[in-house]
């Protein structure tokens, strides 16, 4: 039999608290018996049992009643985090259970026949687990979860990836301003110094589900020697749009694109409603457009679509591929490659593919209505109405179709989509128009679609698109309408059109290539194609390894001009984090050869040098990018010994305000979905949803941006680079949010210097053995020891400090001023006459280092 005094040797009290708290606050159920545990305290001295507070302790598989912060984490998947009430049920006070209220419940995502058989207790405030057949609710204090089990037959779909309806959020209201400026200025050798400097941007507000918006784009130019200024500055596009979540569409009000997949996209001023492919399960979706070329020097490469610019961005030397478009855009994109050396050189890519296979019983549509617009807001052309659906007919089968009507223009199209299975997708329409054209009459005429997709997975190809379309000559697209209403003398009417999309990968010899051809003929003009071929091949050569092989080579023929090129690179590794390269490009009756080195400094810049010489001279560039947490920048610098220097820069980046706070930021797609983070004050807390990491600003606060909609994300905090003195209690956050919205999350951070203190009463005594000790936000920061002795977290000089034990009152204590010591401080408690005011604590990035 121990004695008591033995008792402290081998069970020391603040051992005895440690395993008592992680024993019976490990779990708690809510449909469990209820099991209480009498802690045998004859063993303890009188004065012992005075000053141990064992309350807390008392009982297993139960949870005081109270409000708790929980997280919810149904079927193993989290859900987000809820203030849950534990409360008595039935008078009987040996038994809580947790308060579901109907906010939670919703995001359960029951499917609609079971969510009206729900019932509910509390004055109908809290779901009665028991009516739904195997649903079981275990709270989790120690973890603060809240465990859910529900049978998935009642449930709509979800996955990994991806939330129902019911989850989705639609943040807080903000107000952003994207922006993507680029700046260039280049000297000629034998000519004026010609400066420019371009932008487009969006700036707009959240309010609910509604998103506003204005997209901007501005130019300046200015050639020295010449007087030659050109300032443009528009906006060039206002709209609205909100998600139509119970139907999986989007509402758009304003100045938009029919962006049609069956007939013909043109701009208006109006509204349309769209199915929403981005609202559908990943595995689902479409796919966004990609645009390839060669860039002969450090370039800038603006793509626009009817005069809107919708990308624009600065590009090394070389090969680019930019593949982060919205797939928002459909037909025909313009590309424009503006070289640093004055050269310009232009072309467009077909963004179709084949939307028109739909799964069975599903219904796809668009519908909108307005008047044709331009740029400058102006409308040019009678109010039209215009839809096209797509339904899956059967297994395989796919029903197409679309119409727009105008006063003196109409036109319909009608088509089959048929799974092929191991032989692709192939799809064919017919469409028709009649227009009253003037001084023409009226023109009547057909168009003819043939469209094929393909995986050959046994050869590692893909025909990512294929495409044959014939228009007879009288045949009118509505843009083709509105030019000849706006212009008599107007040409481009097509004729034929051929495109492809090409992928292979050469098995056993690491080899892999991408075609891209596109070929349109008219009625009335030359014909216009081009082509473009990129091939790779990895392989090792002796002592050298991944050593990699690529040729690009393209062809643009508009029929009155003919611009081919081709690039020849051989690099491998080198040094830590680079590549060496040998290059040799050709464009048009110019040859250049070149060194090349390439690498990373870290996860957020990169730069190339380059240096070569040509058939004029020598020539040398330098690119350099960096992520920073408030923007993006990059820089250029180029020279050729006989034809130009230039120097070149590029921001890119955004702003949002909300009433929670405010953070410039990093951004690619402008006016997209971001998520802010919250760190309650705290600076310098390294966040970040799966790429590199943002820190937050002095006022606690980060944004996040380019965040997927409509798909489950995560955000968490990087605990191994915290500041020193600062720790969090939770690292890992969940969300979907809907498109353009701006998403909050909070975390608490708890910052400050860690020390050992003795708390003492205003009577001389300590507080009890087991008590708890919190900071002005509610942060548990120590847990009491015996004589007062007590590890606190958190201390941040003259701030208060509130412990607590058992039901009653607490007492207060104030931090000393200072720095801390490696002494424990003598921490006295008074008990105050009202409660603390919580109050901010606002700490620098220095503070917490």
């Amino acid at each position: 039999m121990i004695k008591i005094n033995q008792l402290d040797n081998v069970f020391p009290k603040t051992k005895i608290a440690v395993i008592i708290s992680l024993f019976f606050l490990g779990s708690a159920s809510s449909a469990d018996a209820v099991n209480f545990t009498e802690f045998n305290t004859d063993i303890l001295s009188s004065e012992d049992k005075k000053n141990i507070d064992l309350s807390k302790f008392s009982a297993g598989n139960y949870i005081l009643p109270g409000e708790y912060d929980f997280r919810i984490s149904l079927n193993n998947q989290d859900i987000g985090e809820h203030k849950v009430s534990y409360l008595i049920k039935d008078g009987n006070a040996s038994e809580t259970l947790p308060c579901l209220d109907r906010n939670v419940v919703s995001e359960f995502a029951f499917k609609e026949e079971v969510a009206k058989n729900l019932t509910w207790w509390n004055q109908n405030q809290c779901l009665n687990i028991s009516s739904i057949k195997g649903m079981e609710a275990r709270g989790d204090l120690g973890g603060a979860v809240i465990n859910v089990s529900i049978p998935k037959m009642d449930l709509e779909y979800s996955d990994a990836r991806w939330d129902p309806p019911a989850r989705w959020d639609n943040g807080i209201p903000a107000i952003i301003a994207d922006y993507n400026l680029l700046g260039m200025s280049n000297k000629d050798q034998t000519g004026p110094t010609r400066h420019n400097i371009s932008g487009n941007g969006v700036v707009g507000a959240n309010a609910g589900e509604w998103r506003l918006r204005a997209d901007w784009q501005g130019r300046m130019n200015n050639s020295q020697g010449r007087g030659v200024k050109n300032n443009e500055f528009d906006f060039s596009r206002y709209y609205a749009y909100k998600a139509l979540t119970s139907i999986r569409s989007k509402l758009t009000i304003g100045e938009s694109y029919t962006d049609s997949g069956v007939l013909d996209s043109f701009r208006f001023t109006g509204f349309k409603i769209n199915s929403e492919d981005g609202q559908l399960p990943p595995n689902l979706r479409g796919y966004a457009p990609e645009v390839t070329g060669i860039a002969k020097t450090n370039a800038k490469v603006i793509i626009s679509q009817q005069g809107q610019v919708i990308y624009e961005t600065q590009v090394p030397a070389g090969p680019f591929n930019i593949r982060d478009l919205s797939s928002a855009y459909n037909g025909l994109l313009d590309v424009k490659i503006e070289e640093q050396d004055g050269s310009v050189r232009t072309f467009q890519v077909n963004t179709a593919s084949i939307p028109y296979l739909t799964r069975p019983g599903l219904f796809r549509y668009k519908l909108s209505s307005g008047r044709p617009s331009n740029i400058r807001h102006n409308i040019q052309g009678p109010a039209f109405g215009s839809g096209e659906f797509s339904w899956g007919v059967s297994n395989g089968w796919s029903l197409y179709g679309g119409s727009i009507l105008a006063d003196r223009y109409q036109s319909g199209a009608v088509g089959l989509g048929r799974d092929l299975l191991e032989l692709g997708a192939l799809s064919f329409d017919v469409s028709t128009s009649r227009a009253d054209v003037k001084n023409a009459g009226s023109m009547k005429g057909n168009s003819y679609r043939l469209s094929y997709s393909k995986s050959f997975s046994e050869y590692d190809s893909q025909i990512a698109f294929a495409a044959y379309r014939f228009s007879e000559k009288n045949y009118m697209t509505m843009s083709d309408y509105l030019n000849h209403s706006r212009n008599s003398g107007y040409t481009g009417q097509g004729k034929e059109s051929y495109t492809t999309t090409f992928v292979k990968n050469f098995r056993g010899s690491d080899v892999s290539a991408y075609l891209d051809y596109n070929y349109q003929s008219y009625w009335d003009r030359p014909e216009n194609q081009r082509w473009s071929l990129t091939a790779a091949r990895y392989m090792d050569i002796g002592r050298f390894k991944s050593i990699s092989v690529s040729l690009s080579a393209y062809l643009n023929n508009n029929g009155y001009k003919r611009d081919t090129g081709g690039y020849l690179s051989l690099s491998m590794p080198f040094g830590n984090n680079g590549t060496l390269g040998v290059n040799s490009s050709v464009n048009g009756s110019d040859i250049t050869n070149s060194v090349s080195y390439n690498a990373r400094v870290d996860n957020r810049t990169s730069y190339q040098i380059r240096s070569g010489v040509t058939r004029n001279g020598m020539l040398a560039s330098g690119y350099v990018s960096h992520n920073a947490d408030i923007a993006e920048v990059n820089a250029n610098a180029s020279f050729d010994a006989s034809k130009y220097s230039s120097i070149g820069a590029g921001l890119r980046g955004g702003a949002t305000i909300t009433t929670k706070g405010a953070a410039l930021h990093r951004t690619t797609v402008l006016g997209g979905s971001r998520i802010m983070v919250d760190t309650d004050d705290v600076a310098d807390i390294p966040v970040n949803s799966g790429g590199s990491n943002v820190r937050t600003n002095l006022f606690g606060i980060a944004v996040i941006p380019d965040v997927a909609n409509y798909f489950k994300n995560e955000i968490k905090i990087d605990v191994d680079k915290l500041p020193k003195n600062a720790e969090s209690t939770g690292s890992l956050k969940q969300f979907t949010l809907t498109e353009g919205a701006v998403g909050y999350r909070t975390f608490d951070v708890l910052a400050g210097e860690k020390g050992m203190g003795i708390i003492r009463l205003q009577d001389g005594s300590y507080p009890p053995f087991g008590a708890t000790v919190k900071n002005t936000k509610g942060q548990a920061t120590g847990l009491v020891g015996d004589n007062g002795n007590v590890y606190l977290s958190g201390i941040i000089p003259g701030q208060d400090m509130r412990v607590s034990w058992g039901d009653n009152y607490e007492c207060d204590i104030n931090l000393p001023e200072g720095k801390i010591s490696g002494e424990s401080m003598l921490l006295p408690c008074i008990k105050a006459k009202k409660p603390v005011s919580v109050k901010k604590i606002e700490i620098a990035k220095n503070e917490i280092r």
